[in-house]
């Protein structure tokens, strides 16, 4: 099983959003969760913190609640789609051979433990609904240009992902690849041979 996480920053891309969730819908399947970024809607979450000062429990909370209207946004894309909040429900589905889409539930996350803080983004989110799957591979595709052969830790310094992941997955078997937006035609190919 493969978990695939768009980035929300793909809403700017249009044609590699929809070439994304093609190659997604042409897989086999049962095989593939798809993790939404927040996208636009958790940048105003962001901004709207800015300006208001409130706390980073209710700015993790309004940013899980973005991830849930990406879910929707893909699901209104890609019919083919199932919205699924809760883990468990997760694997029922795929048994059902269906192409889902995670939508978190903040109370999941709270009893998992997982901090309120802008160093967990949807990236780690993706990441812990990997292990909790015990999925083979995560990938995290961008829209930023990534450089070549860069480390998770590399990635996490220059921003592209959270500071939370590569704590996360330190001791973790799962195997994690960041690919932009212009490195599609690879995204095929791992998807491809997704066991």
């Amino acid at each position: 099983m493969m978990v695939l996480k768009l980035g929300g920053s793909l809403l700017s891309s249009p044609a590699a959003l929809m070439q994304c969730l093609q190659l997604a819908c042409q897989q086999e399947q049962g095989q593939l969760v798809i993790v939404p970024g927040g996208g636009v809607f958790a940048d105003q979450v962001r901004l709207t913190q800015k300006q208001w000062q409130y706390d980073d429990k209710v700015a993790h909370y309004m940013a899980i609640l973005a991830m849930q209207q990406m879910a929707l946004l893909l699901q209104g894309l890609c019919a083919d789609l199932v919205l699924v909040d809760k883990v468990a429900a997760i694997a029922p589905a795929l048994q059902r051979h269906k192409l889902v889409v995670w939508s978190p539930l903040a109370s999941e996350l709270d009893a998992a433990g997982i901090p309120a803080s802008w160093d967990v983004t949807s990236d780690t989110l993706a990441a812990w609904l990997a292990i909790q799957l015990s999925a083979a591979r995560l990938i995290l595709v961008k829209s930023a240009e990534l450089p070549e052969n860069a480390t998770l830790e590399q990635l996490s310094i220059s921003g592209v992902i959270d500071k939370a992941l590569t704590r996360l997955v330190h001791n973790s078997p799962l195997m994690i690849e960041c690919i932009s937006i212009h490195q599609l035609p690879f995204l095929a190919t791992c998807l491809k041979n997704n066991a």
